[in-house]
């Protein structure tokens, strides 16, 4: 072990190189190594969103994800989360590169996670919402001129099944469950759908737990912890 880690005065303050540009950081302390990238606003995939607009890009996000996975200095990600839905399959296809990490993940949902922030939020290992934060769930949508036929309705509907697919395979509601908050008329004015709060996140099986950053990040440095202790066989050390 360097001496660094023996003595966590030595230990470099976190990196800052990356915040304005990307919303991310690379903190070192005795107990290990953490990246935390931010999704915050709109995910923007392939189409730019206006200038004005808060966004997520995607093309910088897959790369951090790829490079923190391998990274030998990197021992886990936290992601914070506060988004107002976007592109979703950009916002699938950084959920699908989060869950397929080996290493431990973490994520806490401050102030929203709207629509495709759902499948981020649960793409994690172990996830977190604030108290005060709430999730919206409702079904897909598009806006500008759409040619309606009978196969664009079943687009929709097979872009939607994917969501609820992947949403249910990595938390524990219901398909049925998920789609009920879906597709509710009662709570939206000019919508379908659900606003669900933190405590009720978790109560439906969407969320593991409510908590601060704080709890996400102990959470993480148990996981941590915990993976540093099991062989690459994949048994826990006796």
């Amino acid at each position: 072990m360097s001496e660094a880690v023996n003595n966590p005065q030595e230990i470099p303050a976190p990196s800052q190189d990356s915040i304005g540009q990307t919303g991310s950081v690379t903190t070192r302390t005795a107990r290990g190594t953490i990246h935390c990238i931010t999704i915050i606003g709109q995910i923007e995939g392939h189409m730019e969103a206006p200038a004005q607009t808060k966004t997520t890009k995607y093309e910088h996000i897959i790369p951090q994800i790829t490079a923190v996975e391998e990274a030998e200095e990197i021992d886990g990600l936290l992601v914070l989360i506060n988004t107002v839905g976007g592109d979703v399959e950009a916002g699938l296809a950084i959920a699908e590169l989060i869950a397929g990490m080996k290493k431990p993940t973490v994520s806490l949902v401050l102030g929203g996670g709207h629509s495709i922030g759902v499948p981020l939020a649960v793409a994690a290992r172990r996830s977190f919402i604030a108290a005060s934060a709430a999730m919206t769930i409702h079904p897909v949508r598009m806006s500008g001129v759409v040619i309606a036929s009978p196969t664009t309705y079943e687009y929709f509907q097979s872009i939607q099944d994917r969501i609820v697919g992947f949403v249910t395979g990595h938390s524990d509601i219901s398909g049925e469950r998920f789609e009920q908050l879906m597709m509710a008329t009662g709570q939206m004015s000019t919508d379908i759908g659900t606003v669900v709060g933190g405590q009720e996140a978790v109560e439906c099986g969407l969320i593991d737990a409510v908590g601060t950053l704080h709890d996400a990040l102990e959470a993480l440095h148990e996981m941590i912890t915990a993976q540093r202790g099991t062989p690459q066989g994949g048994a826990a050390a006796e």
